[in-house]
Formats: structure tokens, C-alpha cells, sequence
């Protein structure tokens, strides 16, 4: 029997009021403020004609309090999979134009739905987060829908890489998602994020204060570290969510995409000397060092703009992908605080659980000394950093390049503390405690009988570091595999980590670990 024509106009005429949201109008009022609709973000995030929408019939049920029995139009959310520069990715986009995007009970379902897609293929999921929050009229359906998503969220955490975008609203307990993901990129103008806003805070506090200082990209990239990449609008939160999965793997049983098909490149690199400030008291660019040694120059950085101290991110070393962990001298001297460590120990979690190497660069003078630190809890925070790397089993290459003192020395991945390779410059320096202070407490005596104080304490100084702080003395006791001339470092990591590319390390079975949290 022939299909009617009145049957396959019905259909299309469905798909064009599902695909057409809340209307032209609506879409263009987003258009005027920046923004691009649901739709045109998974069009710019997919490979073209790849993407598959699942559920775009699905509707709230029932007739709810104010609501009625008014049509929403894919329940206010578009999901489903495509393609990635080739490789398979699930996605949903809330619809600010239908609903506000608010979160009801099959509004979730389609977000779950699609969440267990992920799970089961095996592939990335991205989310698109434009949301009004919960859909009031639903009551504790709209609750239960956010414990559902939730719940996915934690089921999907370690098994594939979770992104979110949050490029509108994200209020009340629609930030809970984003921060159960493993990144969240955030529109600068747009995007906000809060459990509570600025009326809801002076109405319980009595305190005025604004959306920007509550909710806005800046505060939580710079201030809650709540956001790990700020962007500034629409078309670069897509651009940057490709970029970031072009360095990570679909799921946790797979290799992250490394490029091995070219030789290493043994030229040595003098040019990096260049870069090494000729005292130790000096700062050096850690930035310029990390762009130097991997390939093109190229640092994803991840959090740049909060924890500064301390540098994260993904980069390729000669064709392998690698997470990089690095101190950063020029602020704060490079020392670890509370916030550095949290920094720095959840993403090195993050490339232990999808197989991504780890790099880590040292320059550190110690953990930072003050009331706040001990009262905040330093000695929890910097406890994460060790749990991280000690429970770490992909590949952990070390590089010293100058200061490693005291308790820091452990917490950037000594040989101790799981390291399978450590290399060290001639320039650095493994101690206690750094040359000078140990100095003020060895050797007081001495100092108060010289004639010139300051050049005898620079002498004794110079002895310490020869004698207790010298990178030769580490590698006589076997906690340096290597002492190298910085010039050598990039060729020697790239043979290194593609020795190591087939490291297995076997731990005791237990359910898990209780990181300090």
C-alpha cells in the first residue's frame, strides 16, 4: 500500500513545529544579545549532517498548575549524537526560547536518556546549559528529575568525559550538573551560575550584591575556581569544546588519540637556557618553558585564570598526549596553596582516569606559610595533591628544573611517590628546606661571629646547595633517574613516555580510596 500524502505532510509539519522552538521571533531576540539558539550550537558543534536528534516528541505530561495542556515543543531540550572531527559524541541543548528551558520531569528524561546513551557507547557527552531552572509548575517532578540527571552524572564520572557549556542561565539546582561534569566552559557575557541570586541573598542576608559578583564567568574562574574556561561567546565555546576533545579519549578503556606516526626529533633545543634566569631567586617563566618542550607551543590550559601559582592542561610531547602539571614562579613565588592543590590533584584524577600521561614540571619553594593556609586547611589540601598522584597509575614523568624543597618536593611527584621516571637539571635543588633558611638555623653561630654577615651566609648558602641540595647527591640515592641539560628535556620525555605507553601497574582491590576531601 502506497503511503498517503496526508500521512508524510502530517510528519513534516510535526518535525517543523518541533524544530521551530519557540519561533522566529523568540530565536532572533537571542540572536540580538549574542546568543545562538539550541539547534544552531549542536549544528556548529557536529560534523555536518551527523547529528541524530533522539525524543523529539517527547512532551510533559499532564496538565500541570498554570500551565495547562500548552505544547512545549521538544519539551524544551534537543538531544542526541553525531560526529566530532570523525569521532561519535552525545550531546543535549537546552532551548531558553521553549519554557525558558526550565527542567521538567521529561525535560530530564530526555537528558538522562541520552546520558545512558553516552554510558553505553562509550562516547563523550557534551551539555549545553541555557536554563531558567526548575519548571515550577512541576513541582517535586522537576525535583526528581534533577536527582536523576544527577545521579547519571555520577554514574557517567570515570567512564567517559563529561563537558558542560554554560552559555545562559544556570540557577538553583541546574549548577549541580555542570559541577558533577569534568569541565565547564562559560560565555563571558551570558553565561551566569549560582545556587542562590542577588534578591534571594538580600532577602535571607540583607546583603545587596549584583549577578556579576554572584554568578558571573569571571568570579567563577578567577574567585570559586568553579569554572575552568572562560570564552566569549557562543561560536568559541564550541571551537573550544572540539579543541578540548581532540586530546581525550571517547571512554575509560581507550588510549587517548596520540599522533605516533612520525619519528622523535633528537635535536637538542639550546634555546631553552635561554629562558632559565641565572639566579635561583629569580622567577622564570614556566609558561615560555612548558610551550617550548611541547609540540607547536600548543597548552590547552585548564583553570588559567584561577590558582595561578600552579599550571594545568593538556599538550601533545612529539605526537603524545599529555596533561601537564607545572609551578608557576611568577605568582606567588610558585608555592602551593589551598587552592593550587585542589587544582592540580582533581586533574591529575582526571588524566589517571582516562589513560592520559602526566608531566609535571617543578619549581616550588614549599607550601605557602601563613594563619590562613593552616587555618583554611593546608594540611588537607596539599594531603589531596599526594593522594592524587600516589593513586595515579598512567605514566608520571618528573621533571626538576630548579626548587624542590620540603613537603612540596613529595607533592610534584617525587620517585616517592609513584614517579616512574624523574629527571633533574643541573640547576636543581632537592632539600628540606631552601639554602638560605637552612642556613639561618644550621649555622647561627658562625653567622654572628662574621666580620660580613650577609657574604658569609651567602658562602654557607652555596656549601648547603653542593653538599645537601645537589640534583648529583639525589641521583647517588636513586630518587633522580637522570640529571640532564634542559636543552635535552623535550627529546628525552618523548622517548620516555612512548616506553611507557604500555604500563600496567596493579593495585590492591578495594572499592575505593578516601581522598581527603
Amino acid at each position: 500500500m502506497a503511503i498517503s500524502p496526508k500521512i508524510l505532510e502530517t510528519l513534516r509539519e510535526r518535525r517543523k513545529q518541533v524544530r521551530a522552538g519557540g519561533g522566529a521571533d523568540k530565536l532572533e531576540a537571542r540572536h540580538q544579545k549574542g546568543l545562538l539558539g539550541a539547534r544552531e550550537r549542536l549544528a556548529l558543534l557536529f560534523d555536518a549532517d551527523t547529528f541524530q536528534e533522539s525524543g523529539a516528541y517527547i512532551r510533559h505530561g499532564g496538565v500541570h498548575f498554570g500551565m495547562g495542556a500548552k505544547d512545549l515543543p521538544a519539551d524544551g531540550v534537543i538531544s542526541g549524537t553525531g560526529y566530532v572531527a570523525g569521532a561519535q559524541v552525545a550531546a543535549f541543548s537546552q532551548d531558553f526560547t521553549v519554557a525558558a528551558g526550565t527542567l521538567g520531569k521529561m525535560h530530564a528524561r530526555k537528558i538522562v536518556d541520552v546520558m545512558r546513551v553516552a554510558l553505553k557507547n562509550g562516547i563523550p557527552l557534551v551539555a549545553f546549559k541555557d536554563s531558567g531552572g526548575a519548571r515550577i509548575q512541576e513541582g517535586v517532578d522537576a525535583l526528581s528529575g534533577y536527582g536523576e540527571v544527577f545521579y547519571h552524572n555520577v554514574l557517567a564520572s570515570g567512564v567517559v568525559p563529561q563537558i558542560a557549556v554554560v552559555v545562559g542561565p544556570c540557577a538553583g539546582g541546574a549548577a549541580y550538573s555542570p559541577a558533577l561534569m569534568d569541565f565547564i566552559i562559560m560565555t563571558r557575557h551570558n553565561g551566569y551560575m549560582f545556587i542562590t541570586g542577588p534578591e534571594v541573598i538580600k532577602a535571607v542576608t540583607g546583603r545587596a550584591t549584583s549577578m556579576d559578583e554572584v554568578g558571573s564567568a569571571e568570579v567563577h574562574s578567577t574567585v570559586s575556581g568553579n569554572v575552568h574556561f572562560v570564552v566569549e561567546d557562543d561560536r568559541q565555546a564550541v571551537a573550544l569544546v572540539r579543541a578540548l576533545l581532540s586530546y581525550l579519549p571517547a571512554n575509560n578503556t581507550e588510549d587517548p588519540p596520540h599522533i605516533l606516526g612520525t619519528d622523535i626529533e633528537f635535536t637538542p633545543d639550546t634555546g631553552l637556557h635561554a629562558l632559565i634566569p641565572e639566579t635561583s631567586s629569580e622567577p622564570m617563566d614556566m609558561h615560555a618553558i612548558v610551550r617550548r618542550i611541547v609540540d607547536g607551543g600548543q597548552l590547552l590550559e585548564v583553570h588559567a585564570g584561577w590558582a595561578r601559582n600552579i599550571i594545568v592542561g593538556f599538550a601533545r610531547i612529539e605526537g603524545v598526549v599529555v596533561g601537564v602539571v607545572a609551578n608557576n614562579p611568577m605568582e606567588m613565588a610558585g608555592a602551593l596553596d589551598i587552592n593550587a592543590s585542589d587544582k592540580a590533584a582533581r586533574f591529575i584524577r582526571f588524566c589517571n582516569m582516562f589513560n592520559i600521561p602526566v608531566v609535571t614540571f617543578v619549581d616550588v619553594p614549599g607550601f605557602l606559610p601563613g594563619v590562613e593556609q593552616e587555618r583554611g586547611g593546608i594540611i588537607r589540601h596539599g594531603a589531596k595533591m599526594l593522594y592524587a598522584y600516589a593513586s595515579c597509575t598512567t605514566p608520571k614523568l618528573t621533571v626538576v628544573l630548579r626548587k624542590a624543597y620540603g613537603g612540596s618536593y613529595l607533592a610534584m611527584c617525587s620517585q616517592e611517590m609513584g614517579a616512574d621516571v624523574v629527571y633533574a637539571w643541573p640547576t636543581a635543588e632537592m632539600a628540606v628546606m631552601g639554602a638560605e633558611a637552612a642556613v639561618n638555623l644550621l649555622y647561627r653561630k658562625e653567622l654572628d661571629e662574621a666580620e660580613d654577615r650577609r657574604a658569609k651566609a651567602a658562602e654557607l648558602a652555596a656549601d648547603y646547595r653542593a653538599e645537601f641540595a645537589s640534583p648529583y647527591l639525589s641521583a647517588a640515592r636513586g630518587y633522580v633517574t637522570d640529571v640532564i641539560e634542559p636543552s635535552e628535556t623535550r627529546p628525552m620525555l618523548a622517548l620516555t613516555l612512548r616506553k611507557l605507553l604500555g604500563k600496567r601497574e596493579l593495585r590492591p582491590a578495594k572499592k575505593h580510596g578516601n581522598i581527603p576531601l
